[in-house]
C-alpha cells in the first residue's frame, strides 16, 4: 500500500517539477552555447556615441554636459520622426583627440538628466550589403 501511494506521488510530482522548471525565474544557459563575444573598442576618433540619453534630453543639453571637458564642434541628440523626442542616443564631435578622450572619462557612467549614460568613441558606419543575386533594388526603374 505504501509503495502505491508512493509511486502515485512520484507521478504526481513529475509534471510539477517541469512546470516548476518551465515558470523558473532563474535561468541557465545551455552548456553548448558559445559564449557571447565583446564588441571591438572603436577607434579613437573626435566623434563619440553617446547612449542611454533621456526622452527629455536635447542637443543643446547635450552639448552643454560635454562642453565641460573641451571644444565641442557639434552635438546631436538622434530624435524620432513623429514625435521629436529622443531615441535614447545622440554623437558629439570634438574639435581634438584629447578633448574627446576627456569628454569620454568626463561623462561615461555619469548622469545626465537623470539617466546614467555611457560614451564612448564612435564606429564609423558599415556600408550597405549589396542585392543579392544581381537583382537591382526595389522599386527602382531599371
Amino acid at each position: 500500500m505504501a509503495l502505491t501511494l508512493r509511486a502515485a506521488a512520484a507521478a504526481a510530482a513529475g509534471p510539477t517539477r517541469g512546470l516548476r522548471r518551465l515558470f523558473s525565474t532563474s535561468f541557465i544557459p545551455p552548456m553548448n552555447s558559445p559564449a557571447p563575444q565583446a564588441r571591438e573598442k572603436a577607434e579613437p576618433s573626435t566623434n563619440l556615441f553617446v547612449s542611454g540619453l533621456s526622452k527629455r534630453t536635447t542637443s543643446e543639453k547635450l552639448q552643454e554636459a560635454f562642453s565641460q571637458f573641451g571644444e565641442v564642434v557639434h552635438a546631436r541628440v538622434v530624435t524620432d520622426r513623429v514625435s521629436g523626442y529622443s531615441k535614447g542616443f545622440g554623437f558629439v564631435r570634438y574639435a581634438t583627440l584629447e578633448d574627446a578622450g576627456k569628454g569620454i572619462e568626463g561623462m561615461d557612467g555619469k548622469f545626465l538628466d537623470g539617466w546614467v549614460i555611457f560614451a564612448e568613441y564612435a564606429r564609423p558606419r558599415q556600408p550597405p550589403p549589396l542585392p543579392e543575386n544581381n537583382m537591382s533594388p526595389p522599386y527602382s526603374r531599371y
